[in-house]
């Protein structure tokens, strides 16, 4: 099942985690397991407050949705162990239509592969005679590549040079070992000499006889004795063949991990000889064979975005995903997708009151828990319902949560602000970046973040530092402008700090900064419609 991501923006909020938390709940009442709440950004204090109070588990963290090759789907992996027989691997690739088979060790990790270049190493290789061996072979395995029949078994495992005994017997006696193996035809004379020097097995190819003064000799000498149709040509080609995969192996294979991204992968695939690589698990274990025609299917992560519309706000890798739904309350933002989706833009003042208002339309009850998570959300959201973005919509979804959930709105909204006001042991960089938003206005890129303080007398006291922080960050990102609000919901005010050009922020402002912004309290309501017309203007000036 190809789960579908319910997520947030960058620096998610306390309406931004509730919203995403909500409506996979909501959707998953339908269909079961099928959407996964997520996240981009780190949760801050007042996230962290709400999802203690109701044991609610914290969204997914999704650094990016670029697809990985964890979303692709492979077809049945031909994996084979190290100690199998080359010819069985052969056999498999014939009969199966393959190009490539993966070798992995006892735990079920790749350590080659065996392909067309291997195989044709092995029977090349045969062409040497005088350099055959064999590594240590069971005989029935080694009679069963070779075709053979065991007259005398008298090593259960074979192992050592096989010579060919094509040179005279004296100069091939004085070669051989007890841990050797020869291959003689119709020779009897041959074949006893060779039997008395007590080598380890006797092959008696192209379908000899094999004489009862012969195996008799092998018995008491303690020599195998084998006997093929093979010729002694064939003999050798099927015993490099015997060999085991891990002797004909190829170990420069690419191996690639589940979290590598495609587009990383084609690259390695594309500059590999195999023109393959085998994908791991997290623990190191085979999942599948990529190859090019695997490549070749477009995967792209689903994904569900709330809270945000705008593609400067997304999560990481967006532009490769395929946007389903899109739930906000926002401005319109410039984001495209790859065909018609379900787009629901509503301007109350939380996300999390659209949840909660599909709840209603539904006729479904949400549990405590996503009741108390939706509530939170809305009470952060609209400052527990005194922001200038609050609707009858909102204090409609708080009125019908806070019974369910069995909570007082006044005091949760209290216990909201003071966890959200927390600055304490808070650097200004985190700060200014925990409710950071960019826009691109006339033009312009423009970044703006908010943070609530208990008191102006607070950020006052810090003039300077917030503007050299606010310069740092603008030149970081390249920024036309970098701005924020420090707002006191007591005051029902903000005070405004910004960095930028001198000349440009004169113009917009007409006074010096920080100036106070009586009344604005709502970033996306009161503050960023004044400032983009003011941009308009400046920029037709």
């Amino acid at each position: 099942m190809n789960q579908i991501y319910c997520i947030g923006h960058r620096q998610p909020d306390t309406d931004s985690i509730a919203s995403v938390i909500g409506y996979a709940d909501f959707k998953n009442r339908s269909e079961p397991g099928l959407y996964v709440p997520a996240r981009c950004g780190e949760i801050n204090g007042e996230s962290r407050f709400m999802l203690d109070r109701y044991s609610v588990p914290a969204p997914l963290y999704v650094p990016s949705v670029e697809p990985t090759l964890a979303d692709i789907s492979y077809k049945q992996v031909f994996a084979l162990p190290e100690d199998i027989p080359t010819v069985d691997v052969a056999t498999l690739m014939a009969k199966e239509g393959i190009r490539n088979v993966v070798i992995t060790d006892p735990e079920g990790k790749p350590a080659g592969m065996i392909g067309e270049h291997a195989l044709a190493n092995a029977y090349i290789g045969t062409l040497h005679l005088a350099a055959l061996s064999v590594t240590p072979v069971p005989i029935g395995t080694f009679a069963r590549v070779l075709c053979a029949q065991v007259i005398v078994k008298a090593h259960p495992i074979l192992e050592g040079r096989v010579y060919i005994a094509i040179d005279a017997l004296h100069v091939t006696l004085a070669k051989m070992t007890e841990k050797d193996i020869a291959v003689v035809g119709d020779n009897e004379p041959a074949q006893l000499a060779l039997v008395s020097a007590g080598i380890a097995a006797l092959i008696i190819a192209e379908g000899a006889p094999v004489g009862n003064r012969v195996i008799a000799a092998a018995q008491q000498r303690g020599v195998s004795v084998l006997s093929t149709n093979l010729d002694a040509f064939g003999v050798g080609k099927m015993i490099n063949l015997s060999l085991p995969a891990r002797e004909v192996m190829e170990t420069n294979v690419p191996v690639l991990a589940c979290t590598e991204t495609i587009a990383r992968a084609r690259q390695v695939v594309s500059g590999s000889m195999f023109r393959a690589a085998c994908v791991v698990s997290g623990q190191g274990k085979l999942m599948g064979i990529l190859t090019r025609t695997t490549l070749l299917d477009d995967v792209r992560r689903p994904v569900v975005l709330l809270d945000h519309n705008e593609a400067s706000q997304a999560v990481p890798g967006i532009e490769e995903a395929d946007v389903v739904e899109i739930i906000d309350h926002h401005r319109l933002g410039a984001i495209t997708t790859l065909r018609p989706i379900r787009f629901f833009n509503d301007p109350v003042g939380a996300t999390s009151t659209i949840i909660a208002m599909k709840y209603l339309e539904a006729g479904l009850v949400p549990s405590r828990e996503i009741a108390g998570v939706l509530l939170c959300g809305i009470l952060s959201d609209t400052l527990s319902l005194r922001m200038s973005t609050t609707t009858h919509q909102d204090k409609k979804a708080v009125k019908y949560l806070a019974s369910l959930a069995g909570e007082d709105p006044e005091k949760l909204g209290v216990s909201l602000l003071e966890q959200g006001m927390d600055l304490t042991g808070v650097s200004l960089d985190v700060l200014l970046s925990r409710d950071s938003k960019l826009f691109t206005l006339s033009e312009k890129s423009v970044q703006i973040a908010q943070i609530m303080v208990p008191a102006f007398g607070w950020n006052r006291a810090r003039d300077n530092e917030i503007v050299s922080a606010l310069e740092k960050a603008r030149s970081a990102a390249g920024l036309s402008l970098s701005l924020a609000l420090f707002t006191s919901v007591l005051e029902n005010a903000s005070d405004i700090y910004g960095a930028g050009e001198a000349a440009l922020l004169s113009e917009i402002f007409e006074e010096s900064l920080p100036a106070r912004l009586p009344g604005v309290m709502s970033r996306k309501k009161d503050f960023l419609p004044w400032l983009g017309e003011r941009l308009k203007k400046v920029s037709r000036a």
